[in-house]
């Protein structure tokens, strides 16, 4: 039986709320009876694909392929042919679910189609997998090249929901709302997965919203999850919505991810509710690493510390590892523990690369740390890492200073060549006035004086807007050309 969600094989409140898309919504009975009839069909599978729209068949579908035992593949909706013909050749699925009346590409149509059934009646089958067994094979965004599959073991599923549990004090209790995405660790392994897990219950909104959240957050959901896009709108739209207020007011825990929240949206919400948005840091490989705990100080910047069984340090670019915890030195982040990932699919090479000797993954993050163990994230290693006059620094902390001048909406740092300092650093801007932008001197001063001369941007250049993918992160490679302002 099941060893993920409790819950489902002992359905101790068969009426307890489970999950609710929209107006559709599933017990902890039905939950169980609908994902036991999926598991029962694939069962004999070895690796199961699901058409991750945001749907109650998707995490259905996902629950279920669990419950048999088989590694679920999540497939993007808005993957092109190319990436979703590598997704499939790659890791071959023999069965792809769907929602009765999804329109699926011709890339599917040569492999068996299963129309996941929310009111079916199965029984959950007797299976039994060990903690090494693949859970999930989610892809990684490609951006160095085909995507690579992360094949996500059952141990880490564990490790991570349960460490967040604590690091959250995330109970049964609580009830989640969000709205992301279903084939990535984020909406999925945390927001569906998640829940379910502790007994909890699931708000999907289908489509974010900030009336949806306010809705939800008024009618009992205690959690939101979210990416910095979702919280930057938020933001913006408290002066003129009470019942937005309300609702984060009252909110447990309010939690980012994904990417970096803005510290001046991060004081926005907090002026406006009192209340505080915790930032975790994790990667598809490795699901969650550290997280500022529901009981700790939520520090704007920072990702707080690391959650129980993770092991994190940071390195030099020759592996030795950092030593002085000053909130300054910059080093690659590299973790270790049972939420890691085990391999990519049919990829020794990149699975060999990606860990040292020692059995520590290198995650490419560049990061500090403080005397108290907070770790703060500054940028990539292969795009936020920019060496100027002697320094190492972190994109990052400077987009973040950027962010808190008035005149910025928008802001992504990077470096590029330069015959005195070997990188110069280079503001993207979109401006809130595009007719009277703030200009170079202006915010190389404002740079200088909250973080250090030698940070401050020596080139800026104005857009309309940042390239950005689904996930609300900037696509740094699509930056370049001649854009000067």
């Amino acid at each position: 039986m099941s060893t993920l969600f409790p819950d489902l094989t002992r359905v101790p409140a068969p009426d307890r709320p489970a999950l609710r898309f929209g107006d559709r919504s599933l017990t902890y009975a039905e939950l169980a009876a609908a994902s036991g009839a999926v598991a029962d069909r694939v069962r004999d599978a070895r690796r199961v694909a699901v058409w991750a729209t945001p749907a109650l068949e998707t995490a259905v579908g996902v629950v279920g392929v669990l419950l048999a035992g088989v590694a679920a593949v999540p497939l993007n909706p808005k993957s092109g042919d190319r990436e979703l013909g590598h997704v499939l050749r790659d890791s071959a699925p023999e069965v792809v679910l769907a929602a009765p009346g999804d329109e699926l590409p011709g890339a599917l149509a040569g492999i068996e189609r299963y129309d996941v059934d929310v009111c079916a009646h199965g029984r959950i089958p007797d299976v039994h997998r060990g903690p090494s067994a693949p859970a999930l094979v989610v892809y990684t965004s490609g951006t160095t090249g085909p995507p690579k599959g992360a094949v996500i073991p059952r141990r880490a599923l564990v490790a991570t929901l349960d460490g967040l549990a604590d690091a959250w004090q995330w109970t049964g209790d609580d009830v989640l709302v969000h709205g992301l995405p279903l084939f990535h660790v984020h909406g999925l392994v945390l927001g569906i997965l998640g829940p379910l897990r502790r007994g909890g219950a699931v708000r999907h909104l289908g489509r974010f919203s900030t009336e949806g959240v306010a809705r939800e957050l008024n009618g009992g959901a205690t959690m939101l999850f979210g990416v910095p896009t979702m919280y930057h709108r938020i933001a913006e739209a408290l002066p003129a919505e009470p019942e937005l207020v309300k609702g984060l007011t009252g909110a447990r825990l309010l939690v980012s991810g994904s990417a970096a929240l803005p510290v001046h949206d991060h004081e926005r919400i907090a002026t406006a509710t009192g209340r505080r948005v915790v930032e975790r840091y994790g990667m598809t490989e490795t699901l969650m690493n550290t997280s500022v705990r529901a009981d700790g100080e939520a520090r704007a910047g920072t990702v707080g510390v690391p959650l129980p069984g993770v092991e994190l340090r940071l390195v030099e670019e020759d592996g030795a590892p950092v030593t002085s915890y000053d909130g300054e030195t910059v080093g690659e982040v590299q973790v270790r523990g049972e939420n890691l990932f085990t391999e990519y699919l049919n990829r020794p090479d990149a699975t060999a690369a990606a860990f040292t000797a020692d059995g520590w993954f290198r995650t490419g993050d560049m990061a500090v740390r403080e005397g108290d163990g907070y770790v703060r994230i500054v940028g990539r290693k292969a795009t936020d890492l920019i060496k100027s006059g002697g320094y190492k620094i972190g994109a990052g902390e400077i987009e973040n200073a950027l962010l808190e001048h008035p005149g910025v909406r928008e802001a992504a740092v990077t470096g590029e060549a330069d015959p005195d300092l070997g990188e110069r650093i280079v503001a993207w801007v979109v401006p809130g006035d595009a007719h009277d932008p703030p200009g170079l001197d202006e915010l190389a001063g404002h740079v200088a004086r909250r973080l250090a001369p030698h940070k401050r941007p020596r080139v800026l250049r104005y857009l309309d807007a940042l390239p950005r993918n689904d996930m609300g992160k900037i696509m740094k490679r699509a930056l370049g050309g001649d854009v000067d302002g």
